[in-house]
């Protein structure tokens, strides 16, 4: 039981949505390493290096739960800031085409679960980052380290849209349980 009391300590907090935040980022920090295996799953070279780059982003995420123990309103900004460089690096690494601009959503919805209505400029941030990096990044991107057959371009498309499907259900769910939910 001692692991998953640590846990419930760095995850909780005072206020709720420091303790969402904190607990989105460990589901993505647990989550990053599996993600050169999803690739690979989809047809991506083991020995590639952007399947493994991908999983670099492991150690930020785990750290949010930190950060937000010092700085409640800085490590939500944090985390908001690096799910939205995630994914762009994650776009740079395997292409356009391997659907992962699909994980911006879950950046802006990410922001609605973090952020209240008393802080406005941080949840625009929060939303309009995302969405104007994606609107100006389009088509932009330099040459990703690795192009994806065509087939294995529909099979991590797939993947992506299947994952950000998954996290936006789960953001669905932590939203059910907002403090002024309403019980069904």
């Amino acid at each position: 039981m001692r692991p998953l009391a640590a846990l419930d300590r760095s995850i909780s907090a005072p206020d709720p949505r420091v303790a969402r935040a904190n607990l989105v980022a460990l589901v993505l920090a647990w989550n990053t390493p599996f993600y050169p295996l999803y690739l690979i799953a989809a047809g991506m070279p083991a020995g590639h290096p952007a399947t493994w780059l991908t999983a670099c982003s492991f150690p930020v995420f785990a750290l949010v739960p930190a950060v937000t123990r010092r700085f409640r309103f800085g490590g939500r900004l944090f985390l908001a800031a690096c799910g939205s460089a995630n994914t762009l690096y994650c776009t740079w690494l395997l292409g356009e085409a391997s659907g992962t601009p699909l994980f911006l959503l879950g950046c802006i919805m990410l922001a609605g679960l973090i952020f209240g209505p008393h802080e406005r400029a941080a949840l625009a941030a929060g939303i309009g980052t995302p969405l104007l990096a994606g609107l100006a990044l389009h088509g932009r991107y330099p040459g990703p380290l690795h192009a994806c057959a065509p087939a294995t371009c529909d099979n991590l498309v797939w993947l992506s849209a299947f994952s950000v499907a998954s996290l936006l259900g789960f953001f669905a769910l932590l939203a059910a349980r907002m403090p002024g939910a309403r019980p069904g």
